[in-house]
């Protein structure tokens, strides 16, 4: 016989998936009244600006984003590359102003340092990668864009 899931480990569950959607739509509010087109723009951009030649096919383009892009995938499947403008670049740079002020405002503001280092370690035991945290706050420090 399987065993089912705690009440607890229910609980859990369905508290992580209530916050991941609220918090991605707040951040997404912020982006719109900010004039910038949705997160899973910048995700893309972020991730052709960190291509070494700026281009990527988009199969891999996909496994990279953080987001799962349902919409967007339809539409780059029938493209042989995807390629970064010097725009996107610049779109991407100034989407990063308001989208690490929406990080800070929705999750920053609301942990420590150690409750985010704590959560993250709670993450990384369900299978999510979240050791990347140093690197994108020690990247952020040197005004380089993360995620």
């Amino acid at each position: 016989m399987k065993r089912k899931p705690s009440t607890e480990a229910t609980a859990a569950w369905i508290r992580l998936m209530r916050v991941q959607s609220r918090v991605l739509d707040c951040v997404e509010q912020d982006l719109k009244e900010a004039g910038f087109p949705p997160l899973a723009w910048y995700d893309a951009l972020l991730e052709l600006s960190r291509a070494p030649s700026g281009e990527m096919r988009p199969v891999e383009l996909e496994k990279q984003m953080l987001l799962p892009q349902y919409s967007t995938s339809r539409l780059i499947d029938r493209l042989l590359f995807v390629e970064i403008t010097e725009a996107g670049r610049d779109l991407q740079k100034k989407m990063w102003n308001a989208y690490s002020a929406a990080i800070e405002k929705y999750v920053g503001s609301k942990l420590s340092d150690a409750d985010a280092v704590k959560l993250c370690g709670l993450l990384d035991r369900l299978g999510c990668s979240c050791g990347e945290v140093k690197a994108a706050a020690a990247a952020a420090r040197d005004g380089v864009p993360a995620r």
